[in-house]
């Protein structure tokens, strides 16, 4: 196949809005489809604290003005089949710092020099999009912290036969997305029913165990601890499942389990977040292993140069 074939020309957008993410808006005008923003706008309003992205909102939105989608888990193997098929994949991948996830278009690849293009939303002077390419293995090592969370919309037709028909785990992963909107909602229970039957329909589903032993720890329940363990089982790349443990063992006072969880977290990904660091610090001094506590605190203050307890940061720093 000619090298030019793995890449796919997106049209420049830079309407977004919390209920219609720029990715999704991208791939919808990929397929000749505008979605009302007006009707965005109108189901903002529930969401009037909130400042990110509501996924499930943009993909509704799509599904009634005609397209089809699915969520699944994937590989960098499907990514590939769906670029070649001509359809724009949307993945999941890890925030920039202290910001949880974030969606991204891959616009191609490039076998020859092993990389992934992604969107960006910065035109050129023609008015097409640019890309921003990121080695593979750099990318699907990010990708399998979200457990390689894919969502592909299409035209009905276009989309039937791309991937193995598996309606119970897209089933099961559209409870996921729609768990975190009732969240944002606190309608806590509603998340919590919703996760629970995502589960039932796909008990190997690393994300849905993830979220809901996430709820269970918001509720302080020991029982988060065995499905973070299941969510582990099936990805053990997931970086916000060894902080979520990390923190369910700090304030239980489990210091050794929380330090243990959090390194392991830091090992799959050191920059992701720098409140990790504070934390550790915080139980390494605990357990007087002073100087360990004290390289945590500049890591915390290097990745968040900004953060608002700095001073007291440093004087902890100089003191301990």
């Amino acid at each position: 196949m000619e090298q030019e074939d793995h890449q796919l020309l997106l049209p420049l957008v830079e309407e977004e809005n919390i209920c219609l993410p720029l990715p999704i808006n991208v791939v919808s005008r990929y397929w000749n489809i505008e979605l009302p923003m007006a009707e965005a706008v109108e189901s903002a309003k529930k969401y009037s604290d909130f400042n990110g992205s509501i996924m499930i909102e943009g993909i509704e939105l799509a599904e009634r003005h005609g397209l089809s989608s699915k969520i699944v888990h994937s590989s960098l193997t499907e990514l590939k089949t769906i670029i070649d098929a001509g359809i724009p994949p949307i993945v999941i991948l890890p925030g920039i710092p202290e910001i949880t996830q974030h969606a991204s278009v891959i616009t191609g690849y490039n076998e020859e020099e092993k990389t992934i293009l992604h969107y960006i939303q910065k035109g050129n002077q023609e008015g097409e999009q640019q890309e921003g390419a990121i080695p593979q293995d750099v990318f699907d090592r990010e990708w399998s912290e979200e457990g390689r969370l894919l969502i592909i919309m299409a035209p009905s037709d276009t989309l039937s036969g791309i991937i193995p028909e598996n309606n119970s785990e897209d089933k099961s992963n559209r409870l996921c997305f729609n768990s975190e909107k009732l969240n944002i909602l606190k309608n806590t229970n509603e998340a919590i029913v919703a996760l629970k039957q995502a589960i039932e329909l796909d008990s190997n589903n690393s994300t849905a165990l993830h979220l809901y032993a996430s709820m269970l720890n918001q509720q302080n329940s020991l029982d988060c601890v065995s499905f973070y363990e299941r969510s582990l089982k099936i990805n053990n790349k997931s970086y916000l499942t060894f902080n979520g443990l990390g923190n369910f063992y700090l304030k239980t006072n489990q210091f050794e389990k929380a330090e243990n969880s959090y390194s392991k977290a830091i090992e799959i990904n050191p920059k992701r977040s720098a409140k990790i660091y504070k934390n550790r610090a915080y139980l390494l001094e605990k357990q007087n292993k002073n100087s360990d506590a004290k390289e945590d605190l500049k890591s915390y203050l290097k990745y968040f140069p900004k953060a608002p307890d700095r001073g007291i940061i440093e004087q902890a720093i100089r003191e301990i």
